[in-house]
């Protein structure tokens, strides 16, 4: 049966008498995820998070659809890793704008950006789209922050690390190359300390910091943790799309 929350299988039959509270826009990147990972990780991770939440969500009768995710990100400090897809942040705004627009004028005033890739940056496109669209309540979630991840993994990383292998080896385990296969993923870090200590900032040449694209020994994942995790973030996740898609958005602050 279609899911009735998610814009890409649900129908106009179904649509047509339904009033959508809230929209949620998986947004990803595709790019290496450490040689054994692959290049659609963000994409299947921020998919299935978006359309697990939102299953979650409409159960506790939160009217709220996922659209369909966006497959390609900002990656340009990753320009000579092979087929790495950049897409700049003004295309991102232009993207936006015109979602946003198909929203606003249908009376959907509520939408959320599910990050699923730490390229992607949306504070200053959502603060220049918020004076555009002064009806409309936008946010971003970035999901691989929302838990403590050293309750659930040994080692945390930052790409293709322990967290995200085991969410693959939960979510497609046909698509991970044998543990033979996989790089440690070590990083190597700014000799200058300031950008180390993250309160300086440069761009990150990514072919120069991991010889396998990596960030973070994947080494200890497993399927059982990925699982974990990922029911966690759902839970949590949804929760929130319930919270926003009830909320007064007029009065959210006391």
């Amino acid at each position: 049966m279609p899911r009735p929350y998610v814009l890409a299988e649900t129908n106009w039959k179904h649509l047509k008498d339904e009033q959508i509270d809230l929209a949620i826009l998986p947004w990803a990147a595709t790019e290496a995820h450490n040689y054994h990972l692959p290049y659609a990780t963000d994409i299947i991770e921020g998919t299935a998070i978006g359309e697990e939440s939102a299953r979650l969500a409409w159960e506790q009768g939160a009217k709220v659809t996922v659209l369909p995710t966006i497959p390609f990100g900002v990656n340009t400090g990753q320009s000579d890793i092979y087929l790495d897809i950049n897409l700049n942040p003004s295309t991102q705004f232009a993207i936006l704008k015109d979602v946003i627009e198909v929203l606003n004028r249908q009376g959907i005033y509520k939408f959320m950006i599910l990050n699923s890739h730490g390229g992607n940056n949306w504070k200053s496109i959502v603060r220049e789209l918020g004076l555009l669209y002064p009806k409309m309540f936008i946010c971003v979630t970035h999901w691989p922050v929302m838990l403590d991840r050293k309750e659930y993994f040994d080692v945390v990383g930052d790409h293709a690390d322990e967290m995200e292998t085991s969410l693959i080896l939960h979510l497609t385990p046909e698509l991970v190359l044998s543990q033979n296969e996989w790089g440690d993923g070590k990083e190597l870090k700014n000799k200058i300390k300031a950008f180390s200590e993250g309160w300086a900032w440069t761009e990150l040449p990514w072919s120069k910091i991991s010889k396998d694209t990596g960030v973070g020994n994947p080494h200890g994942a497993t399927k059982e943790k990925g699982k974990k995790f990922f029911e966690a973030v759902c839970a949590k996740m949804g929760q929130l799309f319930v919270d926003i898609a009830q909320a007064d958005v007029q009065h959210l602050y006391k």
